[in-house]
């Protein structure tokens, strides 16, 4: 029996491979050398004399060497599939600076196959037949072609390259793609209008075996199955329950199962109703790997029974494979299948456990370690001293700060050293607690995160806190120079000696003064008068000088003397809630200095990997087709 090629109109080749077949169905002189006085009928060109012989109309066909190519129909393809791909394409975009190469390699070669699937025709459908060894499949192949196309028989392995029948033309482009040559290309046996017209745009390839000792054979099965829209997996009643097949190939396709077809073939070697029994442990099998089952009207993978031999079942299989055919949607059901394939195994590397970010309480609790870094309570304090002791000097008795003049020039005469900076311990406290906070804020953003995402949070974090401290010290620097609203300046030093200098109380410009202060100034001078005057009018009356009346300059220079004090306690007094709120309000200034840089340099970048892992989170959401309210 012969075969036209889709190479040429006019071609009739034989089979595919010149093994010597033992096995029954064959055609006992296909690929024999003849005895002598026979006629020598193997070669090609033997072989096309002959078939032009039988049919005169064949003389006027052109040869498939000098046939121009064929060109094929784009159709584009629609529907769900390509926003999908669209989003995959998308998400390994924004993924390469943060995920390495062998993640994105699974979705990456999705993307190509799908690319150069899509650019070819949509009008055939690719369907490979695999099995083991002796499982039938080329039998198969042949009873579905009705042409001895394959060689069968008892030599193993049989099939040494994948072999291809294409009922219709222009499916050479997907032929290529799969890299099988012309040679290895074949048409059916017209064998009636109808059973052609039902698998109309089926292109049909036989596999080597799956199971071949010969490596390079397990090497084009994996390849090509990679490629086509479909596959018809033939196991026989010995191998059906094959662990390799099961844990190879049926396991990791599990989501594959709309394109799937499973065929126990050489039923007519099992007694009685064994052939069921055999097909529902077959099913159950199926199911522990994980693939669904078109049963009930469900989509999922097609399981029947049949005889390639005697031709049991095989009407069924060319029916239900014609269906298949022509519904033309087998390519898009493959890809979307490789999509979700390639989506579950990024899934640990976008989806996340709970709902990531920084809170808050985690942004207080920053902006608050830095401000201890900084300095900011013990500044806030030490300007509220000075706002105090400021007030005291204005308002004091002109002896007491006389008194305290003397006092401070004392000290500073009997210093023989000057001051020596913050002892290394403080210096090295405060970067500790620079880089605690960083470290806090780095733990806190990057929980919950998968792990790619939540490592680049850390480099984040950690790069943004490389110069944190030095910019701390110069915005403590910056924030002596620049005035605190009502006037006020405060003077601290940075990240290094913030919590020494505040301490120390090194507090320089003049705090704000209340307009109360130069009446209660004018009481004071008043009060240093009368004490002047009552005592001169006194030292008068001693010496002669005025009338005696001791008591009356007495009283007047009491008066004097008690009242500087009153004056100088009240002051005091009122001087408390002015400079609380002026110490505060130094406290807040240097504090919101303080997490701005912060938020610059660490929060800023961590908010912004934040963005990019929704970013991509939606795109995956989008690529598995979910909701992204999800974790």
């Amino acid at each position: 029996m012969t075969a036209v090629t889709d190479e040429g109109p006019g071609r009739v080749v034989g089979p595919a491979s010149h093994e010597e077949p033992d096995g029954p169905g064959q055609v006992p002189d296909a690929g024999r050398i003849p005895e002598a006085g026979r006629e020598w009928n193997d070669g090609l060109i033997a072989r096309r004399a002959k078939a032009r012989a039988a049919d005169p109309e064949l003389e006027t066909a052109p040869d498939d060497d000098v046939r121009p190519p064929q060109v094929e129909a784009y159709v584009p393809s629609g529907g769900p599939l390509r926003p999908r791909l669209d989003a995959l394409r998308e998400l390994v975009g924004l993924s390469r600076a943060r995920l390495d190469g062998d993640t994105l390699a699974e979705a990456g070669r999705v993307l190509d196959e799908a690319a150069a699937r899509q650019r070819l025709s949509s009008r055939h459908t690719v369907v490979a037949i695999a099995g083991a060894t002796g499982s039938g499949k080329s039998t198969l192949f042949n009873t579905l072609a009705g042409a001895q196309i394959s060689d069968t028989g008892l030599r193993r392995p049989t099939t040494a390259a994948p072999l291809a029948c294409s009922w219709t033309d222009g499916a050479a482009g997907l032929l290529d793609r799969l890299a099988i040559p012309g040679r290895l290309r074949r048409r059916p046996q017209q064998g009636g209008a109808d059973a052609d017209e039902a698998l109309r745009g089926l292109v049909l390839v036989d596999l080597p075996d799956h199971d071949s000792a010969a490596t390079e054979h397990r090497e084009q099965v994996d390849r090509v199955l990679g490629l086509v829209d479909a596959v018809i997996w033939v196991v026989d009643p010995e191998k059906y329950a094959d662990a390799a097949l099961h844990e190879r190939y049926l396991r990791p396709l599990a989501g594959h199962a709309e394109i799937t077809f499973v065929v126990l073939n050489q039923i007519d070697r099992l007694p009685g109703d064994a052939a069921d029994l055999v097909l529902d442990d077959l099913r159950r099998l199926l199911d522990e790997d994980g693939m669904a089952l078109g049963e009930h009207g469900e989509p999922g993978a097609t399981v029947m029974s049949l005889s390639a031999l005697t031709g049991e079942g095989v009407g069924e299989l060319r029916e239900v494979l014609g269906r298949f055919v022509q519904e033309r949607t087998a390519a898009a059901r493959r890809l979307s299948a490789d999509v979700d394939a390639a989506a579950a195994g990024l899934r640990p590397v976008y989806v996340a456990e709970g709902r990531p970010g920084l809170g808050e309480r985690a942004r207080e609790e920053f902006a608050d370690r830095l401000a201890d870094a900084v300095g900011a309570s013990a500044a806030g304090q030490a300007a509220e001293r000075e706002w105090r002791r400021n007030a005291g000097r204005a308002c004091g008795t002109p002896w007491l700060r006389l008194w305290r003049w003397y006092e401070s020039t004392r000290r500073s005469g009997s210093l023989e050293h000057p001051a020596l900076p913050d002892p290394p311990e403080e210096q090295l406290t405060a970067r500790q607690c620079v880089e605690q906070a960083v470290r806090a804020v780095a733990d806190e953003a990057s929980d919950g995160l998968p792990g790619p995402w939540a490592q680049a949070v850390r480099e984040a974090a950690v790069q943004g806190a490389e110069g944190l401290p030095e910019a701390l010290d110069a915005l403590a620097e910056r924030a002596g120079a620049e005035q605190v609203p009502d006037g006020a300046a405060v003077v601290v030093t940075g990240v290094a000696g913030a919590s020494g200098a505040a301490h120390s109380g090194r507090v320089g410009g003049k705090p704000p003064r209340p307009r109360w202060w130069p009446a209660a100034v004018l009481a004071q001078a008043s009060m240093t008068l009368l004490q002047i005057f009552g005592g001169l009018w006194l030292v008068g009356q001693i010496v002669g000088v005025l009338e005696p009346g001791y008591l009356t300059p007495a009283l007047v220079m009491m008066a004097g003397i008690v009242g500087g004090p009153l004056v100088e306690w009240s002051c005091a007094a009122a001087a408390r809630g002015p400079a609380r709120r002026y110490g505060q309000e130094a406290e807040r200034q240097l504090r919101e200095a303080a997490a701005a840089c912060g938020r610059a340099r660490v929060l800023d970048p961590v908010a912004a990997e934040h963005v990019r892992y929704r970013e991509v989170r939606e795109r995956y959401a989008a690529v598995t087709e979910i909701s992204t309210t999800g974790g």
